[in-house]
């Protein structure tokens, strides 16, 4: 239905991204004072100031981890918050542009992401589902975790890539260019990171099978594939230096990652280019293109089968790893904190619920944007049974199918004013089937349970608590992994470790040196010259029994048995910090 009264869409949808925005800001503003957000928020800030301290473009090395650390994040999105800063800076003095950069730049990409859902919704179900995906963003909020004032790492920028790859794929049946942007968008969000690759191969799949089963779409295959060769092509020799053009890495775009997306893409792009009346002979060269792509991509660096974590040393993950929050599995959460696993599972299993009931229309079952839009959705929700970490993409990509459903439901219920299709739809949103879902969990006794918080105390996070530790004479600190970060980020020492996989040598020193026994740890520190031993908090060593934690250098230290090579040092706030004795 159309009216000259109704307000355009794009009021519409930038009105649900302020007020978004504005429960961000009464949420997190004052926290973005007191913390940085993460550890990735952290090295992100680290890396960010060395670039801007004048680091080459391609240099990402870390000069101030204990042996060096090569970062695999993309440089692209240090550019991005180099120019955010440079436009506050304009008006606020530096530690205040900072902070304002840190603030905005991740609600800016909550806009793409927003519409992106809507657009999908769009497609699949018309204006009024579009409407109702705005209704559900809006009170979006477990959707919001990383697009909280602070969050600067990159997840936010890889999952509105993702949600607008999808859009364009079930637009571009209809909208000519909105194959090449979606081979354009996953390009550029390959270049930024590896992370959302499974719903960017949703897309890219999809393109393959229409083409295979109807000509019609030789086209928009075409096009698609040719956008997605260029623009991988120009992210890889945008943020990939010239001596690593030659080498096969599995975590970030590499030239094993550009064979499969240039030489799929490409073959793709010929294949809709000179495409045959036959399906079977477009089948079979939509399959020697994917062959092709996948055995070179192989050959080049077979160890990325396994993963992005191929290359890691596999002593790294008991230790470490397996203990990070959002690496979790879905399940291994729901038994140690249910209330946490029902909070991230609830909105997505409703999603599901509704892509199986409008699914069930002859016309939805034969929608190629459905059909895409549900896949896409799916491999979310399965990528989160492995690791809680993909918990968001199955939100947003859940958005557009609850907002299909919804039409769906009120059709059934026969709602035709605006008043109760508001308040239906109120109930579907993210924010409040998750807090109805932990409500009845709490009142079957599931949050006495729950214990998803971190370990250690709040305090060894906050930014106040390292200005101690930056008044001491510069020096290397051996010290918990998850702490490494920050130290680079606020103060001017060096790290033995910071907890990122390409590190493992790092990491497993670092933890070698808290522990083993005294008498080892000192052998330990001693080869890696550490100045300073840095504890905080009580929470116990990682993959080590009570007895092992009782004897180690750390245990000592908590039972106030400090060995005498250390020299405490009088460091206010919640770090105990020794001295290593020459």
């Amino acid at each position: 239905m159309h009216s000259t009264r109704q307000p355009t869409f794009a009021l519409l949808l930038g009105t649900a991204w302020l007020l978004a925005c504005i429960q961000l800001l009464a949420q997190n503003w004052h926290d973005t004072a007191l913390a940085l957000a993460d550890t990735d928020d952290a090295m992100r800030l680290a890396q960010l100031r060395d670039w801007l301290g004048g680091q080459g473009w391609f240099d990402m090395n870390q000069p101030r981890v204990a042996g060096g650390y090569e970062s695999h994040w993309s440089r692209l999105i240090d550019a991005g918050l180099a120019g955010t800063l440079w436009l506050f800076g304009w008006f606020a003095e530096p530690a205040t542009a900072e902070r304002l950069m840190r603030t905005v730049w991740p609600m800016l990409w909550l806009l793409p992401t927003i519409g992106g859902a809507a657009a999908i919704a769009w497609r699949i179900a018309g204006r009024q589902a579009a409407l109702i995906a705005l209704l559900l963003a809006m009170v979006g909020l477990p959707a919001f975790h990383q697009f909280r004032p602070g969050r600067i790492d990159h997840h936010n920028v890889q999952i509105a890539l993702s949600v607008l790859a999808v859009a364009a794929t079930v637009w571009s049946d209809r909208v000519r260019w909105a194959a090449v942007a979606a081979g354009a968008v996953t390009g550029l969000a390959m270049a930024i990171g590896l992370e959302c690759f499974p719903y960017l191969l949703v897309c890219g799949a999809a393109f393959a099978a229409r083409f295979m089963i109807d000509l019609k779409a030789a086209r928009a295959a075409s096009d698609y594939g040719l956008a997605l060769a260029a623009s991988s092509l120009a992210g890889f020799f945008v943020i990939v230096e010239p001596d690593h053009w030659a080498r096969g890495v599995c975590d970030e775009i590499a030239i094993n990652w550009i064979a499969l997306t240039v030489v799929g893409g490409g073959g793709l792009a010929l294949a809709g280019r000179f495409a045959s009346d036959r399906m079977s002979a477009r089948l079979l060269h939509v399959v020697f293109a994917g062959a092709t792509a996948i055995s070179i991509f192989l050959v080049i660096e077979p160890r990325c089968l396994r993963g992005p974590y191929a290359m890691m040393d596999a002593a790294v993950w008991p230790i470490w790893l397996a203990h990070v929050r959002e690496m979790k599995p879905l399940f291994s959460l729901m038994a140690e904190s249910p209330l946490t696993a029902i909070a991230i599972a609830t909105f997505p299993a409703v999603a599901l619920i509704a892509a199986l009931v409008p699914g069930r229309s002859r016309e939805l079952r034969g929608d190629f944007a459905f059909l895409t839009a549900t896949a896409a959705f799916v491999m979310a929700a399965v990528t989160t049974l492995a690791a809680i970490k993909a918990s968001s993409y199955a939100t947003w990509l859940g958005m557009p199918l609850v907002a299909a459903f919804a039409l769906h439901l009120f059709a059934t219920l026969r709602l035709q004013s605006l008043v109760p299709r508001v308040a239906v739809g109120v109930l579907l949103t993210p924010a409040v089937l998750s807090l109805g879902a932990i409500t009845i969990a709490n009142a079957a006794g599931l949050g006495a349970q729950d214990s998803f918080n971190r370990a250690e105390s709040g305090a060894c996070f906050k930014t106040e608590s390292y200005a101690a530790l930056a008044q001491l004479p510069r020096g290397l600190i051996a010290t918990g992994i998850d702490y490494g970060s920050f130290l680079l980020a606020l103060t001017p020492h060096s790290v033995v470790a910071v907890p990122y996989h390409r590190l493992s040598a790092g990491i497993l020193t670092a933890h070698e040196a808290l522990a083993s026994p005294p008498d080892q740890a000192r052998d330990v520190l001693a080869r890696v010259h550490a100045n300073y031993v840095a504890t905080c908090g009580v929470s116990g060593l990682r993959g080590r029994s009570a007895s092992e934690r009782e004897a180690s250098l750390w245990g000592r230290l908590q039972a106030g048995a400090v060995p005498g090579w250390l020299e405490p040092l009088p460091v206010a706030g919640p770090f105990a910090v020794y001295r290593v004795k020459p």
